[in-house]
């Protein structure tokens, strides 16, 4: 029987158990992968313990983005899928269909082909970072050359896709960061400025970058109190993009949005999920640059299927540049 990773309870990464479970065949509009590697994501903290979107459903499997092989294909999948080394696209129910163990099951729609020249370990660490990044800041920002684009926890696997996805439009990535420790590696990543904000005035340090015009782009997995700091770096009509709630604080509208006329909104990938064409242009501008290389993910450690525990620890150290990513 294949290995999977579950939890009983809600908690921390201490519950991951590492199992096995009775393999099944894909059911309708469904496939079945080989796992071969995947890749964490802060998401899945905050399902474990019970602060994201889906609730739980004990025992839970978890896991949203695994590079693997097809296996096999239920009703209604196009056969010509089986063979081939795809990764999937997140947004999808973890307690369903969790990816983390040596095969899962997953909806034939979450799929997406990576270029040959990605490893696995690589593809699985694409489309979490890159299409979050996209939806936000291309999609519904409208990011164009020149712009200004503060980026907050720029060492996240989001946030250095973000660096490069503004660097490829053309447009000027400030990474904000806690400490000045991964001030030289993100600017060594692509960042055209990098700011750490527990030892620098933020918005002192963005008038002086944007020579007082503000940034019109704020890309904040964050939220909590701090968006009142971080709204006072907005251009006028500036966006403040919300992309998670990594403080589990509650979070103001900024009154300094009302002289800047600043646009606060939430956002999440399961956005662009909901529009497939969309989704589709985001998908094929990603592969695109990853095929020509103007892309690359940043992999910061690997850790083996049995040390799942451990891996998810260190992704919830903060101490990571890049994505955590599981072997398989």
């Amino acid at each position: 029987m294949p290995k999977i990773v579950r939890f009983y309870s809600i908690g921390g990464p201490e519950n991951l158990k590492l199992e096995e479970a009775p393999t099944r065949p894909p059911g309708q509009d469904e496939v079945k992968l080989r796992v071969q590697a995947v890749g964490l994501n802060r998401a899945e903290s905050g399902f474990m313990r019970g602060r994201y979107f889906e609730t739980p459903e004990l025992p839970s499997s978890i896991g949203y983005e695994a590079a693997g092989v097809v296996e096999a294909v239920g009703p209604g999948v196009d056969s010509s899928w089986v063979g081939k080394s795809v990764a999937t696209v997140p947004g999808y129910s973890m307690s369903k269909y969790g990816v983390l163990g040596e095969e899962a099951i997953v909806p034939a729609y979450s799929l997406g082909e990576y270029p040959a020249k990605l490893s696995p370990v690589e593809a699985a660490a694409v489309w979490m970072q890159y299409l979050t990044a996209y939806g936000a800041l291309v999609t519904y920002g409208g990011l164009k050359r020149g712009d200004f684009v503060l980026i907050t926890a720029a060492s996240s696997s989001v946030g250095l896709a973000a660096i490069q996805i503004v660097n490829a439009e053309g447009a000027v990535s400030i990474a904000a960061t806690r400490k000045s420790n991964k001030r030289a590696e993100l600017l060594s990543l692509g960042a055209a400025h990098a700011i750490a904000t527990e030892e620098e005035d933020v918005v002192q340090k963005v008038n002086e970058i944007t020579d007082g015009t503000g940034a019109r782009l704020i890309f904040d997995p964050i939220a909590g109190p701090g968006v009142e700091k971080l709204a006072e770096t907005a251009a006028f009509h500036g966006i403040f993009f919300v992309y998670g709630s990594l403080s589990q604080q509650p979070t103001p509208f900024p009154r300094t949005a009302f002289g800047k006329g600043l646009s606060m909104r939430a956002y999440s990938l399961m956005e662009l999920r909901r529009e497939p064409e969309v989704l589709k242009t985001a998908k094929q501008y990603v592969f695109d640059r990853l095929a020509d290389g103007r892309f690359h993910p940043k992999i910061a450690k690997t850790f083996p299927l049995a040390q799942s525990v451990e891996a998810y620890q260190y992704l919830e150290s903060n101490e990571q540049v890049g994505k955590v990513v599981i072997t398989v």
